[in-house]
This record gives structure tokens, C-alpha cells and sequence, in this order.
């Protein structure tokens, strides 16, 4: 999908070309994944989410999980944590590889993230996030942001930590229509990403049950927001970036994209990593042809990227 003249909106001062946006996804969005996504219409890139302990010890998780290039710009840069001195270390720590945006992680339901106080944990202490958003605004040169859930379990709270990312100086804040306890089930709240949108001056993205074209120009016209991110939805069709649902997805795209996503996935992570973590992809881009359950077990076995290409193309042709 080629990108508009002028910016759909601005995050501060950096302008956001187009209105579709891949979620963060944490075993998802990773480079290989993010930059196919990118190259076919998403607006801007986040990492993967980084834990702000992680990104001040002498792990090397960070800097895997935040490597970018710079046809990927703009850049966003998603860390979790729950102190707000630490965030803002991390972030400023961060900061000097140049992203061009900032993202706190206030909706990730894990339990193991969301019990700490991180993530969605986040929620229940606003005067918490009034105090973090304030450092990171005061202390950091590019734009901070924020990604929320409608809040922990029946205590929505969404709009008052709407209220204070923006009084707190935030840029943007998108929304995921579900709490804490609703996970991935049950429908998302479009009504109350609609009452963000209404309530907020800066941006607003809304997120959650976007799977084909149609969803981004219902969200969008429903909640008034100024973009879609679009998580679980891309996974098996990342096509929908280009404003194309994944019944029109033609064997020769599915077939190409399938070995670019493979050959970026080893020449990010190695012939052995990258084939093990490309299963994953495999498996949602080949659902929709109704693999026998041999085939799947086919597709998870351990290979050498050429012949677990080839057995894809093997499989794919039997299939379509």
C-alpha cells in the first residue's frame, strides 16, 4: 500500500504516514516479522516488549529484541516495568539508539508480568503512571507513549489513565478494548476506545478484533481513532497492511512471502534459530488450507532452513 503525501496524524513532532499499525507482540514482532509488515503498509514499528531490569544488566536479550533498521523508522521502542525510577534509566539508556518514539506497556495480561505491577499490573496504581510518564516526559528527548487494556478485571479505569498519560505530557495512547481478566476472549470494546478518543486530544489508536479490511474501516468510523494496530490479525495475514483480506491472498504471494519471511528469520537468528522460530509463521500462514495433522507434525520438525523450505512449498502446493 503505497503511503499518503501528508502524515494521517502526528505523534508530537514525528508524522505517522498511513493508519494501520502492527501490534507489539511479544514471540511475534520481532525484526524479521516487523520489517515484512512494514514493507507492506504498516505505519511505523514496535519492538517486542523489553523488561526495563533486563535492559540495565548485561543481558543480551535488549539488543536482539531492539535492533531495527532505518526503513523501519518511525521507531518505537516498547519497555515494561514497575518502578518508575528504573523506567526511566532504562528508557534513557535506550534512548541512545535512536528510536524515535518511546512506548510504556501498561496492558500486557501475563500473569507472570501483570502480578508484579507491570503491564496491565500497571492499571491499578494511576498515581504510579501520573509519576512515571512525568519522568520520562521531563527526562527523554523523543516522545513518550503509552499502550493500556480497559483496566484490571471489572475495574475499568481506562479513562482516567487516558487522562493522565496525556496530562502527563504522553503523545499518543492506543487501547486495547479488553481488561485484564478478559485476555484474548470475548469480544473488544470499541465503545470504550470510542470514549478515550473522545475524552483525549492526543492520538488514539484502538486495537482488538481486527482480522480483515473491513474491521479497520469499521473501528475507525465507530471510535473515530486516528489509527488501527492490528495484532493477532496480521499473524496469518500480514497482507492486511495493504488493505487485502486473506481470501485474496494468491498462492505466488503466500508462496514469496513465505521465503522472505524464512531468509530473514535466518539471517537474524541463524540456519537452526531462524528455521525453529519460523514455525510458528508457517503454521498460521498455511491454517487456511486445512493441514492433516501428519503435515503439521511435518512442519515442527527440526530441518535445515533449505529442505524445511522446500517441504513448505511441498505442502502448499497440495494444499491450494
Amino acid at each position: 500500500m503505497t503511503e499518503s503525501k501528508t502524515p494521517n496524524f502526528h505523534i508530537r513532532d514525528v508524522p505517522i504516514y498511513g493508519d494501520t499499525i502492527l501490534a507489539p507482540m511479544d514471540g511475534y514482532s520481532d525484526w524479521p516479522f516487523r520489517s515484512l509488515c512494514r514493507e507492506l503498509g504498516s505505519a511505523m514499528s514496535y519492538t517486542e516488549f523489553v523488561k526495563v531490569e533486563k535492559i540495565l544488566s548485561r543481558s543480551k536479550e535488549p539488543a536482539k529484541r531492539l535492533f531495527f533498521k532505518e526503513v523501519e523508522r518511525p521507531m518505537t521502542f516498547q519497555i515494561y516495568g514497575d518502578d518508575p525510577e528504573l523506567i526511566l534509566k532504562a528508557a534513557l539508556k535506550i534512548q541512545e539508539l535512536n528510536p524515535d518514539i518511546i512506548d510504556l506497556n501498561m496492558g500486557c495480561p501475563a500473569k507472570t508480568i501483570a502480578d508484579r505491577g507491570a503491564g496491565v499490573g500497571m492499571m491499578p496504581s494511576p498515581l504510579r503512571i501520573a509519576r512515571t510518564f512525568r519522568k520520562l516526559v521531563k527526562h527523554l528527548r523523543v516522545p513518550v507513549t503509552g499502550k493500556i487494556r480497559l483496566g484490571w478485571d471489572r475495574n475499568k479505569n481506562y479513562k482516567l489513565i487516558a487522562r493522565i498519560v496525556e496530562e502527563e505530557g504522553g503523545s499518543l495512547i492506543a487501547v486495547h478494548g479488553r481488561t485484564k481478566e478478559q485476555r484474548y476472549a470475548g469480544d473488544s470494546d470499541w465503545d470504550a476506545i470510542a470514549e478515550v478518543k473522545s475524552l483525549v486530544k492526543i492520538p488514539v489508536l484502538g486495537s482488538g478484533d481486527v482480522r480483515t479490511v473491513a474491521d479497520i474501516h469499521r473501528l475507525k468510523a465507530h471510535a473515530g481513532v486516528d489509527g488501527v494496530m492490528i495484532g493477532r490479525g496480521a499473524i496469518a495475514n500480514p497482507w492486511i497492511f495493504s488493505r487485502i483480506d486473506r481470501d485474496q491472498v494468491t498462492p505466488q504471494m503466500m508462496q514469496e512471502l513465505i521465503h522472505k519471511h524464512l531468509a530473514r528469520c535466518v539471517e537474524f537468528y541463524g540456519d537452526d534459530d531462524g528455521s525453529r522460530l519460523f514455525r510458528k509463521y508457517a503454521v498460521q500462514y498455511l491454517l487456511m488450507h486445512s493441514l492433516t495433522r501428519d503435515e503439521r507434525k511435518e512442519i515442527l520438525k527440526p530441518r535445515p532452513s533449505g529442505e524445511f523450505a522446500k517441504m513448505l512449498e511441498q505442502i502448499y502446493a497440495a494444499t491450494v
